[in-house]
């Protein structure tokens, strides 16, 4: 039986004491082996092409940096050995923040690994993190089914989440441009997004994306909102002119019962709805109509 890998159990389990072997649920890969902790120059290192996360919060960046120059780095950086030197697996934050501080070495631990690891790890780092927007994180998802093949159910397991949570993830990148854009920078939270996919129509988001960001809508009016969109406009019953027979009609049946009454006639028959608006007044049409007095 393969052995499990350490996605989804915390950033230690890629970090083992002991070397590891690491293989895919898809197919035997190359194995995932752990190198060891060496220092490795600074601009010897490539950033990893299957980063998932598309921007870094420059305040924060240096805010690293201040505190890597004062500290030193003091978790390792996850690389590969590529041509001419390293490609970064995972902590790419800290890379960059290292050469804001100007550090010419960093520590790293040397893994071998496949395109498809280099992704997941990547993507498991920044997931524990919290690093990644909604969006980043559902491309990862996307990518990691698409590339590599795998079902949503497999991307879950690999990731240490629900599959319904992938599935749900995946669905914003079927919004609208200027919806992604709101979800990106915050404007609008992934509840507020999922609410507004129900409605799949482009027009129809976009129209209630302008309601929410302008009357600053919580998620749970949003989807109230939702509701009431879908449900359609309320269609107002036409009155229909009552001829003289039907008004005398209900006239005579008021004096005899003391409460209003209406008649409603059609092709078919009709019916006769009797008001009444207290326990005691239904109490007394039911003796006048049945004869107990």
């Amino acid at each position: 039986m393969p052995r499990k890998t350490g996605l989804g159990k915390g950033l230690s389990a890629l970090i083992p004491d002991t070397p590891v072997e690491w293989q895919s649920e898809r197919e035997a890969n190359a194995p995932l082996v752990q190198v060891g902790v060496v220092e490795a120059p600074v601009n010897a290192i490539q950033p990893n092409p299957h980063q998932p996360r598309t921007a870094m919060d420059e305040t924060a960046l240096r805010e690293l940096a201040d505190s890597i120059r004062e500290h030193g780095l003091i978790q390792p950086l996850i690389v590969t050995q590529s041509e001419g030197g390293y490609q970064l697996i995972a902590g790419e934050r800290r890379w960059r923040a290292a050469q804001l501080a100007g550090l010419a070495t960093v520590p790293v631990v040397v893994k071998e690994a496949a395109p498809e690891q280099m992704l997941e790890m990547a993507l498991v780092e920044n997931l524990q993190r919290a690093d990644l927007n909604p969006l980043e994180e559902a491309a990862a998802f996307r990518q990691l089914m698409d590339e590599f093949g795998l079902t949503q159910e497999q991307v879950a397991r690999r990731v240490g989440k629900s599959r319904a949570a992938v599935g749900n993830a995946v669905r914003l990148l079927k919004l609208p441009e200027p919806a992604k854009a709101r979800l990106a920078d915050g404007t609008i939270s992934e509840g507020h997004a999922r609410a507004l996919m129900s409605l799949d129509n482009e027009t129809a988001i976009l129209k209630a994306l302008t309601t929410v960001t302008r009357r600053a809508l919580s998620v749970r009016q949003t989807e109230e909102m939702v509701r009431r969109i879908l449900a359609g406009p309320k269609v107002k019953a036409k009155k229909v002119a009552l001829s003289a027979e039907t008004r005398s009609i209900e006239d005579r049946f008021r004096r005899v019962l003391g409460t209003k009454v209406n008649l409603f006639r059609s092709r078919r028959g009709g019916k006769v709805v009797i008001h009444f608006y207290s326990e005691e007044e239904f109490d007394a049409i039911y003796r006048r109509i049945v004869g107990r007095d």
